[in-house]
């Protein structure tokens, strides 16, 4: 539900076709997927599509229907093809792929609240780390990232160590052994959001041993996402970064 309120205050909407539009919530089914047009209202964000397994056309049709209520859209695990589909419904569409990340923001003043920040290991986890970082910047938040500072050179993380205690929340990103938030975790008084990748050779298990490196820390406070899970990290920390900015 887009600005329903300010719709019918403002004149531009009858308060018969405001009632016309609440009879398809707190969903609207379009046969092949049920669009929750209430998210927003109940967790702050709108819905977001996880592209992975869905055909562009459904994507795009997601899209479409999700932008008639909500300003911002944003789908992870996108192909160019699902872009393309997109931008055939939402021409001002942009994709990362990086992160295979699509994000449409039809806000034409943006404010975004400081505070937010994106730590990976290796090159090798900028996909992940970017995919955390263009959630978090699509639901308002300033985002800094800072790449490869893994402790195999524990120097290069320490150089960054003002800029670390500066954020209000440290999304770390690593594979291998999946050590860094536990270092990062030690250094700072800001809330650390642990995201394991599957980066990593055979013991690795495919992300397995980080993330069960992340979830035996020492270090008191961290939260662990699943692995890979950029999104998730994002969410979280735009959702804990938003609501400090409105508590002050």
């Amino acid at each position: 539900m887009r600005n329903l309120l300010d719709r019918v205050n403002q004149g531009s909407i009858s308060i018969d076709d405001a009632m016309k539009a609440l009879a398809v919530l707190p969903y609207e089914d379009i046969g092949f997927a049920k669009i929750d047009h209430h998210r927003t209202l109940r967790r702050g964000f709108p819905e977001v599509i996880f592209g992975l397994g869905k055909t562009p056309s459904q994507i795009g049709e997601i899209a479409r229907q999700i932008a008639k209520e909500a300003d911002q859209v944003l789908i992870t695990r996108a192909s160019p093809a699902a872009f393309r589909s997109v931008r055939n419904h939402l021409p001002q569409a942009n994709y990362s792929n990086l992160a295979r990340v699509i994000t449409f923001d039809r806000r034409e003043r943006r404010s975004f609240s400081p505070g937010v920040l994106v730590i990976s290991a290796g090159t090798a986890d900028l996909r992940v780390a970017e995919e955390a970082a263009l959630t978090a910047e699509i639901f308002g938040c300033e985002v800094i990232r800072i790449p490869d500072v893994g402790v195999a050179g524990i120097h290069r993380l320490l150089d960054q160590l003002p800029t670390l205690r500066q954020a209000n929340v440290l999304i770390v990103v690593a594979g291998m052994e999946g050590a860094l938030p536990s270092v990062v975790g030690g250094l700072v008084d800001g809330v650390v959001i642990a995201v394991p990748t599957s980066i990593g050779y055979g013991a690795n298990f495919q992300g397995l041993s980080a993330l069960l490196g992340m979830l035996n820390s020492c270090v008191p406070g961290i939260a662990v996402v699943n692995i890979d899970n950029g999104f998730g990290a994002g969410y979280l920390a735009a959702n804990i970064n938003l609501k400090l900015a409105n508590s002050r």
